[in-house]
């Protein structure tokens, strides 16, 4: 059972990985490249749409996590679940306190009602989650290591 756990547990947390490798390399290029206020729209949509599904999907790696740690306590590779949910978490944090706000302001923008400052507003959203990403990144190294 504790091998399912542990799979499912690498799967979820390197599919979200992969969502976010892909938002900062690949779509936030995409949106950069669409002519007038396309991008801009664009990203209030991924603000929204993203900004639901990502906390839970942060939230259930965390767990899964957590319980693969508690019931592998004795495995060779313990320490290396721990670490990564401690990464998890400092994720968790940063997202809360430096990419949520920018988001949650970026979600409701239009061309009509954007600040005059939000490109500098998503490039520092963009600097913050390149962050994040090399967070999270490590944290599904260790898990994946642990499995070896």
């Amino acid at each position: 059972m504790l091998n399912a756990l542990e799979v499912f547990t690498v799967v979820v947390v390197g599919v979200m990985v992969g969502v976010e490798v892909s938002v900062a390399f690949v779509i936030n290029r995409i949106l950069d490249a669409l002519p007038e206020d396309s991008g801009q729209l664009g990203r209030s949509h991924g603000g929204r749409m993203l900004g639901a599904v990502m906390p839970v999907w942060y939230i259930a790696s965390l767990v899964l996590v957590a319980v693969w740690a508690v019931a592998g306590r004795r495995d060779p590779g313990a320490g290396l679940v721990v670490t990564a949910g401690a990464l998890l978490i400092l994720s968790v944090i940063m997202s809360i306190l430096l990419l949520v706000p920018i988001n949650n302001r970026g979600k409701t923008w239009t061309p009509e009602n954007r600040p005059a400052d939000w490109k500098e507003q998503m490039n520092r959203w963009e600097r913050y989650h390149y962050v994040r990403v090399a967070v999270i990144v490590a944290a599904f190294a260790l898990l994946a290591a642990a499995l070896a």
